[in-house]
């Protein structure tokens, strides 16, 4: 089966639920996703606001409030949004690197690999009633005399020691109180799910990746799930050829691609049409497959990208930057790339003053531009 990128990226624009723009609820988006930056606020709301017709300002907190989706640390020490439902898949995966058992963190927060049931217990007992402030959730668990070494731990700016309680599953992000951050137990959420099995999570996050992402190489697989979230390339191996019945190599431009088996007629039968989209710094079209895939990101912009600028993709690749200030939203190409139809670009501008819901003026320049929402 030959195929070319042009198909290729048209039919991820579908599974992104780019082109055409899904019609599902905000926790349809980061399933379909499996995980989408929440770090700052705007790129949750634009990154899945921009996949849904009739998104409104605020979808994402309101869901986040439902326990539609739930806010934790995930990939690369950052916050993302996960789904209830998927994602402990991405949580044990994380957790199975047992970084906590490190010496370095033995020695900062006076807990050996044997004190931390104990520890993990003092937390869920501290947040079982109601979300807690780092701080209240430090002065609870350090009641405890064993663990007030530890608890003052849980004040760090960089969350260092909470990070591993929400890979365990013990804890996600409460609703904001008066300005301050909460914690709160996961088993307050309805729909958790609760942690699966590491090697069933592993080929479950396989799957996922290659059918939201695919058609993709066993390089971005390992990108994705191993420098991410800390899997092993042993286990990364082992969990392909667990799938090797539910993957199929294509040939896209003359490279040997994986992609589910299922989806292979689906490819093959996807039209290229004309498509413009706006979209956040640091949105999952550019951040699953990585800045390096040439084939999203030309290598000649790579650093403007990795640097967050706001993307604008032409055909699924990335073809200029956006900028908003106040009522303006300026829209420069990249150099060497094909301006695409003004008509869609002002369409795609109009759907994202309508997702931040304001009023926006469309300006365009030549030349890169960086920015933020």
């Amino acid at each position: 089966m030959a195929l070319t990128w042009d198909k290729a990226l048209a039919w991820r624009l579908r599974r992104h639920l780019l082109a055409p723009v899904g019609g599902g609820s905000v926790a349809d988006v980061v399933g379909r996703l499996g995980a989408v930056p929440a770090y700052p606020d705007t790129t949750p709301e634009l990154a899945v606001g921009l996949r849904r017709a009739g998104s409104r300002p605020g979808d994402v907190a309101r869901a986040l409030d439902a326990g539609d989706v739930i806010k934790t640390y995930a990939f690369r020490g950052a916050t993302h949004l996960l789904t209830p439902e998927e994602g402990g898949t991405y949580l044990v995966l994380r957790a199975s690197g047992r970084q906590w058992e490190l010496p370095s963190w033995q020695e900062a927060y006076w807990l050996t690999p044997a004190d931390w049931p104990a520890f993990r217990e003092a937390v869920r007992e501290a947040v079982a009633d109601r979300p807690l402030t780092r701080q209240e959730l430090s002065a609870a668990v350090g009641r405890r005399r064993r663990f007030r070494q530890a608890a003052a731990g849980l004040t760090s700016g960089s969350d260092t020691l909470l990070k591993p309680l929400m890979w365990q599953g013990d804890l996600c992000f409460g609703p904001v109180r008066d300005g301050q951050a909460t914690v709160q137990s996961l088993q307050r959420v309805a729909r958790w799910a609760g942690l699966p099995d590491v090697d069933e999570a592993g080929r479950r996050a396989v799957e996922a990746y290659v059918r939201t992402y695919g058609p993709t190489t066993a390089a971005r697989v390992q990108y994705y799930l191993g420098e991410g979230l800390s899997a092993g390339r042993k286990p990364l191996r082992r969990w392909l050829a667990d799938l090797s019945d539910r993957l199929i190599t294509v040939d896209i431009d003359g490279e040997d691609l994986l992609m589910s088996v299922d989806d292979a007629d689906d490819l093959t039968s996807t039209t290229v049409s004309p498509t413009v989209r706006l979209l956040p710094a640091a949105d999952p079209w550019v951040m699953g497959p990585g800045t390096a895939d040439p084939h999203v990101v030309p290598p000649a912009h790579r650093q403007l990208v990795t640097r967050g600028a706001n993307l604008v993709l032409a055909g699924g690749v990335v073809a200029g930057t956006w900028t908003r200030k106040a009522g303006t939203l300026t829209v420069a190409w990249l150099d060497g790339a094909d301006p695409p139809d003004h008509d869609l670009l002002v369409d795609e501008a109009t759907r994202l003053a309508a997702t931040l819901g304001t009023e926006l003026d469309l300006a365009v320049t030549s030349g890169s531009r960086e920015g933020q929402a």
